[in-house]
């Protein structure tokens, strides 16, 4: 049996702590492995602000196994930079920070949202200015043996990623530019909302998967909330030889401290 491998997303979970403040309470339900949304809310935070993060995820004792390139104003409805010609330069500024953070926190695993459909660009050209960022990205972080990330999104009209299929496609133009450390973000609960069929969508994405999250659906809770068969789903992942972290990305109900009851604190860490 396949051992599962846990981390907490820290911008969806433990969001009644500061955020400094949440590497240390992850740790203390048992975890000893996070991940974040960018942290700040500009492309290029200070090096002192850059330096406060790194040692608070140091110094809570845990491993940071993903993290998102700046994607704009998540809660006005940004949904990233990636394919977005007007905050171009903001990305490009952006790539070295994130993979700067990573190298620094051990990280390899780095989310590059999409961004949504603008006015002001054509589809067609949003998506040649995507697959050159991207294998921008991709070359960034194949220096420290990093990959970027590439994940079809809910709840975001003008999101052009909604299915699987659709991510490989831009995948595949990425990777197009010479790059190959370009990989799918598999987000269960994202694909059952935009009526993906995950089955054949983990079976398209077989051999290309860079990282899980889950949630379970309706309501976007922790597992058992609500109807998905998440440990079925999670099987057939890992049926395909993916063996890396699955993230749990899901908004609590009630304290989050409170919402892993699902999770026996055996199977929280992988150091036990």
């Amino acid at each position: 049996m396949t051992v599962r491998r846990f981390d907490v997303n820290l911008s969806i979970l433990f969001t009644e702590l500061p955020l400094l403040d949440r590497p240390r309470a992850a740790k203390e339900a048992g975890f000893d492995a996070v991940e974040f949304w960018w942290p700040w809310p500009v492309a290029v935070p200070s090096d002192a602000e850059v330096d406060q993060f790194v040692t608070a995820v140091t110094d809570a004792g845990v491993q940071l196994v993903g993290l998102n390139f700046f994607a704009g104003d998540m809660p006005g409805g940004d949904r990233g930079l990636v394919s977005w010609p007007a905050r171009a330069g903001e990305f490009r500024d952006n790539i070295e920070v994130a993979v700067g953070v990573g190298e620094r926190l051990g990280c390899r695993a780095f989310n590059a949202l999409y961004g949504n459909r603008t006015d002001d660009a054509t589809p067609e050209q949003q998506d040649e200015l995507a697959a050159e960022a991207l294998a921008l990205a991709a070359r960034a972080a194949a220096r420290i043996d990093g990959t970027v990330l590439v994940e079809p999104v809910s709840g975001a009209p003008r999101y052009p990623l909604l299915r699987a299929a659709d991510a490989l496609d831009v995948i595949d133009r990425a990777c197009a530019h010479g790059v190959d450390n370009v990989a799918l973000l598999l987000d269960v609960y994202h694909l059952v909302i935009n009526d993906d069929d995950v089955d054949a969508a983990i079976a398209l994405a077989a051999g290309r998967i860079g990282h899980v999250q889950i949630a379970d659906a309706p309501g976007r809770h922790q597992p058992g909330s609500g109807k998905l068969d998440l440990d079925r789903y999670l099987d057939r992942i890992a049926d395909t030889g993916y063996d890396g972290w699955i993230g749990l990305e899901y908004v609590p109900e009630g304290p989050s401290a409170d919402s892993f009851d699902w999770l026996p604190r055996a199977q929280r860490s992988t150091r036990n």
